[in-house]
């Protein structure tokens, strides 16, 4: 422990410094549908992680396809990924990432608005503050002292900032996929539990609409050859909800309803968008035969059509293999900074559950301290921003040195390709 000390120090001295680059991130709005408040991010962050002397490059990403307010397909720009890379060669690859779009709780036809911060008692209070500027400091900052020390030169690292994680990462999944198959490990620097600890295994996820059609017709003269679209839909939100409850892994949550107009006339479009929550394969699969089931039952009926649109973008991410050993050497390096880490289940994703699906193990919460994320109560403890600095360092070091091994064996899952060799991109 003592021959990483010097370099641990170098962030412990950077603590009034990481909170004010925090600020002055957080200042800067870049919701996920925020065209230009992306770039104006994207190109602070370019300007930081140049500084660590990988090779940049700015990635365009394919618009976010999504259903209109008519229940037709559509597409919305995304912002620009950006991706840092440093001794591809090395023998131990290192992925890293987090996103820089955050939740406002808008949406992408609501104007961009100015993040409000406050300070009260070390905390930092603003939406985006936790989720994620505060990881892209820590990233930043472990990567920094990392540099700086003797042990930097073992060990490979790719960074990954995405914008638009929020969304699901529409248009970044294919650059996770193929980073998946070029590192050996994946650390993601998502919020920590409010506590400190960290998130072991994640449920799954996907994001649907319900479009559902039926015939107008005048309420009052002929409602007899209308078909009610609204109503249709009312008792599909119903089953679902219902089967939902059938299953202990699966969470329901429809979360918006438009459609409808003027009161004298029978409503011929209905859509309804919902996120569902899957513990494991079985829950997706049977989430997905039930939507099948509900279209082609709808359809049937005389005047009526159901469209579901989407799919479990996230797969679970169970606690197994490399993950599992990932995680105990994280609570190793944190045991010697004087942190007792474990590890809990959570409903929530990250682009944590696309990199195990892809076979890559990970961490996914070695970011800062907070709580009440997505939402204007969201808050951000300061003091975590050079502790889980601190830790990601001494992973990276004590990688390096050979003092920690990895992949963890022939028993401990997830094997990256050519045992030791850098895995080839996908």
């Amino acid at each position: 422990m003592q021959r990483y000390a010097p370099y641990l120090a170098i962030i412990s001295g950077q603590s009034a410094a990481m909170s004010e680059l925090v600020r002055a991130w957080v200042a800067i709005p870049s919701g996920s549908h925020d065209i230009a408040g992306l770039a104006a991010m994207a190109a602070e962050l370019k300007t930081a992680f140049a500084s660590l002397g990988g090779e940049g490059e700015e990635l365009a990403l394919p618009p976010q396809t999504v259903i209109d307010s008519q229940g037709r397909r559509s597409s919305l720009p995304l912002g620009r990924a950006l991706r840092f890379r440093k001794r591809p060669q090395a023998l131990l690859q290192v992925f890293l990432g987090i996103h820089y779009d955050v939740v406002y709780g808008d949406g992408p036809n609501v104007p961009p608005k100015i993040p409000s911060m406050t300070h009260n008692d070390g905390e930092l209070h603003a939406s985006g503050a936790a989720d994620a500027k505060g990881g892209l400091v820590i990233l930043l900052k472990a990567l920094e002292a990392f540099e700086a020390s003797p042990f930097c030169g073992g060990v490979g690292w790719e960074v990954l900032l995405n914008p638009d994680e929020e969304l699901g990462s529409p248009g970044s999944h294919p650059l996770l996929r193929e980073a998946a198959g070029r590192n050996h490990l994946g650390l993601l620097f998502e919020p920590s539990l409010p506590d400190g600890n960290l998130v072991g295994a994640r449920k799954g996820s996907g994001n649907f609409a319900a479009v559902m059609r039926g015939r107008a017709a005048h309420a009052g003269r002929d409602p007899h050859l209308g078909r009610n679209a609204i109503q249709a839909l009312a008792e599909f939100i119903t089953a679902l909800e219902a089967f939902g409850k059938t299953r202990s892994g699966l969470n329901v949550n429809v979360a918006r309803v438009e459609g409808g107009g003027a009161l004298n006339r029978v409503p011929d479009l209905a859509i309804a968008r919902f996120n569902l929550r899957a513990g494991d394969a079985e829950d997706m699969a049977a989430a997905a035969a039930f939507l099948r089931g509900q279209a082609e039952a709808f359809s049937a009926r005389e005047g009526y059509a159901l469209e579901v649109h989407g799919d479990f973008a996230s797969p679970p991410k169970p606690l197994a293999g490399g993950t599992a050993a990932l995680l105990e050497k994280v609570a190793d390096c944190g045991k010697l900074l004087g942190m007792d880490l474990s590890w809990r289940p959570s409903g929530g994703v990250s682009d944590g559950n696309k990199l195990a699906a892809a076979g890559l193990p990970n961490v996914d919460t070695l970011g800062a301290r907070g709580d009440n994320i997505h939402g204007p109560l969201e808050w951000l403890a300061l003091d975590s921003l050079p502790e889980r600095a601190r830790l990601t360092a001494l992973l990276l070091m004590r990688l390096g040195s050979g003092e920690l091994a990895w992949p963890p064996g022939k028993n401990g899952g997830e094997q990256p390709s050519g045992s030791g060799q850098p895995r080839q991109g996908g």
